[in-house]
């Protein structure tokens, strides 16, 4: 395989020309197609890996991303950084539209989606999860954010829903008593799918929308979620790009000081990773 990167982005229809000199790497996994082919090019001089969480057009909702074999296929092409746009919705006032989040928490309410890659019978693998996002990787955009002028919330408990629904506003009520600030329906299992392949994850979470009308706030609509993503789009890319050059590089495998890099370390894996 010839394309090669040791950073990846996991993003919607904006980025689709994010990268510069792409080049698609067509590929199968043991657990079926990704969402669309890895696209590998060139972000301000850094080798990047592309993919489209939806696929092209947006094809698949949350709930039936093939989200094992998109971090499959990224760990394959030599990933081992990943920066993950996403849209949410936002469960405190302060947070309104146009917020960016880096969230250091998350609370799982996804249901019906595969969460490990290692679901071979008497094959049980346990990676450590107290802290589901990589504290280089955050530390990286706040660091871009910071030099930009660009003012970002450097923490947060991000809750998973299944989607496609938005929240009513009693689980939205629920969702923010429960530690809630954000919500979203992509960050699991890609977060815990990443720490099972050791590659660092961090989510950049842009607010569109006050969750549920919070504190009387009107109801989400799709358009309104689309429009808020659409209006920052372009600052968010930019976002990502001054990360990018920031991101350290990463060390071999067997060297690597970050914990999420030494998630299997003295594990007994029944299988060989890809790019292992």
């Amino acid at each position: 395989m010839s394309a090669r990167a040791a950073i990846g982005v996991i993003g919607g229809s904006g980025f689709y020309s994010f990268l510069d000199e792409a080049e698609p790497v067509p590929m199968q996994t043991p657990f079926g197609p990704p969402s669309d082919d890895v696209v590998v090019g060139s972000v301000d001089g850094r080798q990047v890996a592309f993919i489209a969480r939806h696929g092209q057009g947006h094809r698949f909702p949350p709930h039936r991303v093939n989200y094992r074999a998109n971090l499959w296929a990224l760990r394959s092409v030599g990933v081992r950084q990943i920066v993950a746009p996403c849209a949410v919705g936002s469960l405190v006032p302060a947070h309104g539209p146009g917020t960016v989040v880096l969230p250091d928490q998350l609370i799982d309410r996804t249901w019906g989606r595969a969460q490990t890659v290692y679901g071979v019978e008497g094959a049980a693998v346990h990676v450590g999860f107290a802290d589901p996002y990589c504290a280089r990787g955050r530390a990286s955009v706040a660091a871009a954010a910071a030099a930009a002028g660009r003012e970002v919330v450097d923490h947060g408990t991000l809750v998973v829903i299944n989607g496609p629904r938005f929240s009513t506003r009693a689980e939205s009520v629920w969702h923010r008593a429960a530690g809630g600030t954000i919500v979203g329906m992509t960050a699991m299992p890609e977060a815990v799918l990443a720490r099972e392949l050791a590659m660092c994850f961090t989510s950049v979470a842009l607010v569109t929308d006050h969750d549920a009308g919070v504190d009387g706030q009107e109801a989400v609509s799709h358009e309104e979620v689309l429009a808020v993503f659409a209006a920052n789009i372009e600052g968010l890319k930019g976002l990502l790009r001054s990360a990018i050059a920031r991101l350290p590089d990463p060390e071999p495998d067997d060297t690597a000081v970050c914990a999420c890099r030494r998630a299997l370390d003295g594990q007994q894996l029944p299988f060989e990773l890809p790019d292992a």
